[in-house]
């Protein structure tokens, strides 16, 4: 089901990128979209940041995944982020942890798990599958609580019919 940090160093480095996703799935909200946020590093530092922008772009393919994925590609030149870790507030769907592993990220971090469409421990594990070409190292739960009440207000209100 993946691992969790184990140098409190990199546990920091986690949440405090973890608290910048989070951020950026707020604005997500307010556009009226999944809360979602993603980040990525490389040695550390912030390169991509981005949240879900479904609704704005009326495209199913934007989510914070790939908007950051895509936004990395541009800043290092190459669609090669072997070197990147992706910081994301929700367990990629399908869609996403095929581009993470596509892009080589090194790294995946992710909040609140998806019990209805994760894809990389809860649903499917598509990041551990020994026939892909590349399997990146899950981190999982890292401020779960937050992104878990992040999501549960944004729908409890759908849900109520308001």
């Amino acid at each position: 089901m993946g691992s969790n940090p184990t140098s409190s160093a990199m546990s920091t480095e986690y949440e405090t990128a973890m608290r910048v996703a989070l951020d950026h799935a707020e604005q997500a909200a307010r556009a009226g979209d999944v809360p979602v946020g993603a980040v990525v590093l490389r040695n550390g530092e912030i390169i991509a940041a981005r949240h879900n922008e479904r609704e704005v772009l009326n495209d199913p393919t934007a989510h914070a995944e790939v908007l950051a994925l895509r936004d990395a590609a541009q800043v290092l030149g190459t669609w090669h982020l072997t070197d990147c870790t992706l910081v994301v507030t929700l367990e990629p769907c399908v869609m996403c942890a095929g581009a993470l592993i596509n892009a080589r990220i090194h790294t995946l971090v992710f909040g609140a798990v998806d019990l209805k469409g994760g894809a990389t421990s809860s649903l499917y594990n598509v990041c551990s599958d020994p026939r892909l070409n590349h399997n990146p190292v899950v981190v999982h739960g890292v401020l779960q609580e937050e992104s878990a009440e992040l999501l549960k207000n944004f729908f409890e209100p759908k849900r109520a019919g308001n």
